[in-house]
């Protein structure tokens, strides 16, 4: 074996001593609730909780192609009461309400609490629909002829969010976006701070409602404040 067979080797043992001691210090960087809510993540709560990774991504990126929304950097409160909403009956959806029923409401709040802890995607999808002048313009604007205001009015700038009652829709996926309005103009998602979302959903066209959505989605993902100043492991 030669000097260079030697030292290849133990930089390699060394990389991976590295990657091992920043696992654990990660592992160890994380709060009782963010751990519980870690194993609910990645292997649910059997039999009736599967593992949220399986829809929202490994790092809770979310999935745009089968508009899955990311919950990675979201607001732990937010985040929070969307699964009791869910289990609630007032945000109505098949495939969430069951697994949100399925979990206690501790279980809700530790999940919560492990996606808040990670970091937002980088970037957005290469395959995000380019926006056009009418989704920038109801973004930034709004169309106040119709009672429309700018969504950055509420939601912040770029769609970064605002406190837990507003979260960041820069880089979700359109599909889920527009799936959302539609939830507050059918009734069938609670109309959100004094009915504020239903209102505005409701007096917004179709071709508006896609603008919009389109606009955002091809924002770069925004990143909430972390909650107690914990982040969690990222696996």
């Amino acid at each position: 074996m030669n000097n260079e067979t030697l030292t290849i080797r133990t930089m390699a043992r060394a990389l991976i001593a590295g990657v091992s001691m920043l696992t654990c210090a990660a592992a160890l960087a994380q709060t009782p609730e963010v751990a519980k809510g870690d194993a609910i993540a990645h292997a649910g709560v059997p039999p009736s909780v599967p593992a949220c990774i399986a829809c929202h991504g490994a790092l809770g990126e979310g999935n745009a192609q089968a508009g899955f929304p990311r919950l990675a950097g979201l607001s732990a409160s937010y985040l929070t009461a969307q699964l009791n909403d869910f289990a609630s009956g007032a945000r109505q959806q098949p495939v969430m309400a069951p697994i949100a029923k399925g979990m206690t409401p501790d279980a809700r709040a530790s999940v919560s609490a492990y996606f808040a802890s990670l970091p937002a995607p980088v970037s957005t999808s290469t395959s995000a629909p380019k926006p056009d002048a009418l989704g920038e313009q109801l973004a930034l604007h709004g169309n106040w002829k119709n009672g429309v205001p700018a969504c950055v009015s509420c939601h912040g700038d770029q769609g970064s969010g605002v406190g837990d009652a507003f979260p960041a829709i820069a880089g979700q996926p359109a599909a889920y976006i527009k799936a959302q309005l539609a939830a507050w103009k059918t009734n069938t998602r609670a109309p959100g701070p004094l009915g504020l979302m239903s209102a505005v959903a409701k007096r917004l066209s179709d071709k508006e409602a896609d603008a919009a959505a389109t606009y955002f989605a091809s924002l770069p993902a925004a990143q909430h404040a972390p909650e107690n100043g914990t982040q969690g492991a990222a696996r």
